[in-house]
């Protein structure tokens, strides 16, 4: 249940809610008045969505297996519990999309029987148009008419492995956190992750951290060890009291701040003074640079301009004066261990006293390893990105902690509940599919998107439709970013029931480290980490992070995460598919991780066209979704086939938003004849998709404004972004040269004092002449039909004037489907859209008069 709120809560003091719903202000209350009694507001329970699903008869065991001699006292119990849409959703759902299958074969029939036009050959394209848009269509709908929702039993988790006594059998997680570079992706925002982590609910000595830094920064470094320093205070102040979320600076910035205990004085003394800690952190954080600037100032000499630990040697990695061997894209490989493996028993803090401000007697103090990485880079090799980062991840983990699950972060993101691994072990260790799933994929969710969300960051028609709906298939893709996988299936080799033998080791496959290949032939059992540096040379870590490692090797192809394509997420979850591997997609609340979101018009589309250019490098590679062989299901292909070749849609989609061009032209036009027949059942087939998505607004538990924001970006991606992605790959297909693409700034130039600034701000690239060009083809069309009813007043017939309403409609179609651009182009006058609404008709009108006095002159 979540937690009541309070009216009229003061701005000096934390709204605070404890476990069991009851709340406690402070402010208007005396710290030691803890009696005092607030006005409380409950929400109500339940969820909407819910009405449309139903349980899938199952047992609560496998009845199938033999008894157990665990906690579970019989046979094994079912770790999740599958859902279905009601049938009086799901039945006139696929009614539907028949139907509309049905409508556009008898409407390209009718096209080509009448194949009248003034111009054949725009004729010609626009069949050809809709024929890609019906195929595209199918492709997209015919994954989503069996919708499976699957919820993990946490329950069920428990009593299959506590153990008693505080000890689990929980299987170990390896978490997997990348960070590019300290500039485009903030250092605060990767700490918070990493304290997320730390603090998460499973057992320490189950779970360790690895921060990946690509651009081996000795910022991050020591940004790594403060976290370090500060997370002996946080987490176990996380565990006394069960904070969510786990990462400080989101978990201070809500209003309502949830705890539990059985002392609201003791908790409000405990939070404010590590709130107060945190602050001291974060300014710790900020001044970083200068502080390393200024020692390195004091060690170097006229020689030497290197960067120096707090320790007084030298960094290996990048310096802040980039030198041979010490600069971007050319240093050592670094490996350090943070915070070293816990014991196995919980070890309780001290109480309260001079050295401790906060009472942990009670409260297991222990933190999870943590460890810094940083590979090795020279020119002369291809570092392979965020692929090649985490690859390197996959083998040190492998020497270090070798847990059988991994989890990989964006730097950006955070678990924003602390049950979301237990949630995601339920499906890997359940009885039915446990052994045979590849990951688990959780729905990206993100805190910094304006409260419309003008550009569709939150993109739930996706996350909550298309995964959902895949769910009912093979699984979901793997989308990047929160996602367990299994370390077995990273690692190229089959599901165990597509597998004959056992796991073979060759080191023209994996490399040529022993260790590397010894971990894999016991990839269920974690290897001793506090001993395993002493026990194990240096030179085995250096040796799998050198760049040579992976040369004549299946790495980035056969095993790891794939190489070579801008998307190397679905490229590596279409990889495990094919191998007879399924996934599962979950979805708890509160949501498992959150995230930040690119909410600039440019940074956004920047982002897109990176993603569709990947899909089509897909496409066009050895996993190319129509041939690539494997156990695939027949309509799990077609997903991915779907997911590969969508922005091709987008030619035709330019196409058409340039088509009122025609009404320039002093004659009249017809693509098609007999014309209002024509757009007629243009727009019928256009209102069945937007019935069709009536029903998936209910099953997949979305609004209408999160299915418009969807087709809005898709018209402004599909003028933009797409049709970019789709020259850069014909640039691929000639020359050979790679889609070079750079990484989503994090960062803000903005005015910080407003959470939504850099919302307002508009940057101009190329990308966007094919937007602005189709949105101003559409108002000209506009204006200049305003100018012709001035000129031909009284002269035009009524199907002249039925045609010119028609292609209006269309006009203000558009341009309703690109008003989030609109509002871009107006910058920071885009905060109040009334002013749209202004220019527009001014526009028109100017427009018109324009074209009258032309036609004035020429006549």
């Amino acid at each position: 249940m979540s937690p009541p709120t309070v009216d009229n809560a003061g701005l000096g003091e934390p709204l605070l809610a404890n476990g069991k719903g009851a709340t406690a202000l402070a402010n208007g209350t005396r710290h030691g008045d803890a009696g005092a009694v607030p006005t409380l507001r409950r929400k109500k329970k339940g969820s909407k969505e819910e009405t449309y699903w139903v349980d899938i008869d199952q047992p609560d065991v496998l009845e199938s297996a033999p008894d157990l001699e665990n906690g579970s006292g019989g046979r094994p119990l079912l770790l999740f519990r599958n859902k279905k849409v009601k049938r009086r959703i799901l039945y006139p759902y696929r009614i539907l999309i028949l139907a509309r299958l049905i409508a556009v074969i008898l409407f390209f029939i009718w096209r080509l029987k009448n194949n009248i036009s003034d111009i054949i050959w725009l004729w010609g394209m626009s069949v050809a148009g809709d024929v890609w848009f019906g195929f595209s269509w199918l492709l997209n709908q015919l994954p989503k008419v069996n919708p499976i929702k699957s919820i993990p039993d946490l329950g069920a988790l428990k009593k299959t492995c506590d153990l008693g006594e505080g000890r689990s059998s929980l299987p170990g997680i390896d978490v997997f956190v990348t960070t590019a570079n300290p500039i485009d992706e903030p250092i605060l925002y990767t700490m918070n992750c990493i304290l997320s982590i730390l603090a998460v609910d499973y057992p320490v000595d189950k779970n360790a951290c690895y921060l990946s830094d690509d651009a081996g920064a000795l910022v991050n470094y020591e940004a790594l060890v403060e976290t370090a320093k500060f997370a002996t205070l946080w987490v176990p102040f996380c565990r006394k009291y069960c904070i969510e979320p786990r990462a400080p600076e989101s978990y201070f910035e809500l209003k309502a701040q949830s705890y539990i205990c059985s002392s609201l004085e003791d908790f409000i003394t405990d939070h404010k003074y590590v709130h107060r800690k945190y602050d001291e952190f974060k300014m710790q954080i900020e001044m970083l640079p200068d502080t390393i600037q200024e020692r390195s100032d004091t060690y170097n000499n006229i020689h030497i301009n290197a960067s120096f630990m707090a320790d007084g040697t030298q960094w290996p990695g990048t310096w802040i004066e980039p030198t041979e061997n010490h600069k971007k894209g050319h240093h050592a490989s670094i490996v350090q261990i943070i915070v070293n493996q816990p014991s196995h028993t919980p070890q309780h803090g001290l109480p309260v006293c001079a050295n401790e401000t906060v009472d942990f007697s009670t409260t297991d103090v222990r933190l999870p390893m943590l460890v810094y990485v940083s590979r090795e880079k020279h020119p002369s090799y291809d570092h392979q990105k965020k692929a090649g980062a985490m690859n390197v991840q996959l083998r040190v983990s492998a020497l270090l902690s070798n847990a059988p699950f991994i989890i990989n972060f964006d730097c950006d993101h955070y678990i924003n509940n602390s049950q979301s691994f237990r949630a995601a072990v339920c499906f890997m260790l359940d009885p039915r599919e446990g052994e045979n799933t590849a990951f688990v994929q959780f729905p990206q969710r993100f805190d910094n998107v304006d409260p419309t969300d003008r550009y569709c960051n939150h993109n739930r028609v996706f996350f909550d439709g298309t995964m959902l709906a895949l769910n009912g298939l093979q699984g979901p893709s793997y989308l990047g970013t929160g996602c367990m996988f299994r370390r077995i299936a990273l690692y190229g080799i089959g599901s165990p029931r597509r597998r004959a033998d056992g796991v073979t080791t060759r080191t023209n496959i994996f490399g040529n480290s022993t260790s590397f290949l010894r971990s894999m032939l016991s990839p269920d059992q974690e290897q001793e980490m506090s001993l395993k540096l002493n026990e194990m040379a240096i030179s085995e870590l250096v040796d799998v992070m050198a760049c040579a490692y992976e040369v004549c090797t299946g790495w980035g192809k056969d095993v790891g995460w794939i190489y070579n394509i801008a998307t190397e997420d679905i490229a590596t979850g279409f990889r495990a598919h094919r191998q007879g591997w399924c996934s599962k997609f979950c979805t708890i609340k509160p949501d498992a991780f959150r995230g930040t979101a690119p909410i600039n018009l440019t940074e956004r589309l920047l982002q897109i066209m990176r993603w569709s250019g990947g899909s089509l490098e897909l496409f066009f590679s050895h996993s190319n979704p129509l041939f690539a062989r494997g156990w695939l299901h027949p309509i799990q292909r077609v997903a991915y086939l779907n997911m590969t070749i969508y922005p091709i849609t987008s030619i035709f989609i330019v196409v058409y938003g340039l088509c009122p061009m025609m009404w320039l032209l002093p004659g009249e036009f017809d693509i098609q004849r007999p014309f209002t027949r024509y757009v007629l059942y243009v727009i019928m087939i256009i209102l069945m998709i937007h019935i069709i998505g009536v029903f998936e607004i209910k099953w997949a538990g979305i609004t209408w404004m999160d299915w418009w924001r969807n087709e809005q970006f898709f018209m402004i991606g599909a003028t933009s972004a797409y049709p970019t992605a789709v020259l850069y790959m014909l640039v691929k297909l000639v020359t050979g040269k790679g889609i070079q693409f750079r990484i989503t700034s994090k960062q803000t130039s903005a005015n910080t004092n407003d959470k939504f600034a850099d919302l307002y701000v508009f940057r101009w690239v190329p990308l966007l002449i094919p937007t602005t060009l189709v949105f101003a083809v559409n108002v000209g069309a506009i204006g200049v039909a305003l100018g012709k009813v001035i000129l031909l007043n009284g002269s035009w017939t009524a199907v002249q004037m039925r045609h010119a309403i028609l292609g209006l409609i269309f006009n203000i179609w558009v341009m309703a489907l690109l008003y989030p651009f609109a509002l871009a182009m107006l910058g920071k006058r885009g905060k109040r859209p009334i002013i749209l609404f202004i220019v527009l008709p001014l526009a028109f009108v100017t427009v018109g008069v324009t074209y009258c006095a032309i036609q004035y002159f020429l006549l």
